[in-house]
């Protein structure tokens, strides 16, 4: 009796830790993309876009644009759920036309609520996909924030071909705001990329990303390549990095940005 008592005793306490064991911490940065892993119920997870800059040049004029504190928050609220809210804290846009007269605005930006649903394997391991649809409401205001209200369909679909080698494809549908600020439109968007794992600490990730804006004042297509590099320090904390470069002339010209993401 004592001993199928200590028993039973032993085989609660594995499955009490196997059930608190944490899976590999999975942020939504660095990237163009999107995953599909989602965090553990009952944890959250505090992603900052630390700074943010982008350079767009044509035909004599120069915009270039700085965020600081693009922050998301991750909360996962089931074994496959999770729910999210963003904000960009200050954005400063400064535009220097033909002329060389410059106008610059200081905002802040827009709020994002969206709900990340897995629908297969929510660790990210394997064949993972999961759906997220999301809107964006109207806190800030132009040309940080959109000025209106949006929302859209995020999917994304991931595939390990190996310990070290992973692809994923994130693409996008959006009721994106006019460039006015005005009413909305479809814009859609698809992202590839490939995932190498240079160690057990530092990741590499090479993209490229395909969108197309129907806004009323003008069609366009635009291509940006990207490469962005994450390093885990330790099971909790991420530091990342990472450019976007564009391949057409809708494109902006350049993107760099850093960040940091902790797990709670």
């Amino acid at each position: 009796m004592a001993t199928r008592t200590l028993a039973a005793i032993l085989f609660l306490s594995l499955a009490g830790g196997a059930h608190a064991e944490l899976r590999d911490y999975c942020p939504d940065r660095p990237g163009l993309g999107s995953p599909s892993c989602t965090i553990d119920s009952g944890h959250v997870s505090a992603e900052v876009g630390i700074a943010g800059w982008t350079l767009d040049k044509a035909a004599g004029t120069r915009s270039d644009t700085l965020i600081l504190g693009d922050m998301l928050a991750r909360f996962g609220i089931g074994d496959a759920t999770e729910l999210q809210l963003g904000w960009t804290g200050y954005g400063r846009q400064r535009d220097r036309d033909a002329t060389g007269t410059t106008l610059r605005q200081h905002r802040v930006g827009d709020v994002m609520l969206a709900l990340r649903r897995n629908l297969r394997n929510p660790d990210g391991s394997g064949l993972s996909f999961a759906v997220t649809p999301f809107v964006t409401l109207p806190v800030g205001r132009q040309p940080v924030g959109g000025g209106d209200w949006g929302a859209g369909l995020t999917g994304a679909l991931s595939l390990e071909l190996n310990d070290r080698l992973a692809v994923a494809f994130t693409p996008e549908a959006d009721a994106a705001v006019d460039e006015d600020g005005h009413g909305r439109h479809f814009a859609y968007s698809l992202v590839e990329g490939i995932n190498a794992k240079l160690n057990d600490r530092l990741s590499l990730t090479i993209e490229h990303q395909v969108s197309r804006d129907r806004d009323p004042a003008g069609h366009k297509t635009m291509q940006l390549a990207g490469l962005s590099l994450a390093w885990m320090r330790g099971e909790r904390l991420q530091l990342d990095m990472g450019a976007n470069a564009g391949l057409n002339h809708h494109s902006p010209d350049i993107e760099l940005y850093v960040g940091v993401s902790r797990r709670f």
